[in-house]
């Protein structure tokens, strides 16, 4: 599992309700299920890996998270996951606070944008960045923004919601390994996670 998966899931309590949006081929929500104990369920856009999801025995929803995720109540989940997908949302605020709306709790995780590789690419070469962790040329990329830790939290200060957890990491080997960031992260992370809450 990837690294900031592993991270992901120590963040999970064991038995609670969990959804994740953009869940991609289940291996998160298939490892919380398995060792955590939850009652897990996801949405995921592309049908093929709803397939492979439904082939592991997921309760997986096809459809587009923005839409979908109006379609729950208030309360209905403990932890709602975001994983490396917010940058393809149109509009990340709206998700946000549908995310905290139906959940106690949320888990945003990104690429950081102001990884020092994508600074000097941008410096030296002139184009758009990229990299292991933003791979696609800026005419054929599914994202839609740019996301920075350092944006990220100030968004989550101007919004009134509560920081409640937060790594940055920096990931080799297919992102299958890694380590926290302590020392200017913002620089050197190539990801950054958080956990957020309600501020009320």
């Amino acid at each position: 599992m990837r690294f900031d998966l592993q991270i992901i899931a120590s963040w999970i309590e064991p038995g609670t309700r969990v959804i994740d949006l953009g869940c991609g081929e289940g291996e998160l929500l298939k490892y919380l299920i398995n060792h955590k104990n939850v009652t897990g369920s996801g949405i995921e856009h592309n049908e093929s890996r709803v397939t492979l999801c439904i082939e592991k025995g997921l309760s997986v929803l096809q459809g587009d998270i923005n839409e979908e995720v109006l379609d729950y109540p208030d309360n209905a989940f403990d932890y709602v996951i975001l994983s490396q997908t917010l940058q393809q949302v149109y509009e990340p605020d709206t998700m946000i606070r549908s995310m905290l709306r139906i959940a106690k709790k949320g888990i945003v995780s990104f690429p950081n944008f102001s990884h020092w590789r994508c600074r000097l690419q941008l410096l030296s070469s002139g184009y758009a960045p990229v990299t292991r962790q933003l791979p696609y040329e800026w005419y054929n990329t599914p994202n839609i923004r740019v996301i920075t830790i350092k944006d990220f939290r100030k968004f989550i200060h101007e919004v009134g919601f509560n920081l409640l957890k937060e790594v940055a990491i920096n990931t080799q080997s297919q992102d299958r390994y890694g380590k926290a960031i302590k020392f200017l992260r913002n620089l050197r992370a190539t990801y950054g996670i958080f956990l957020i809450g309600n501020g009320t």
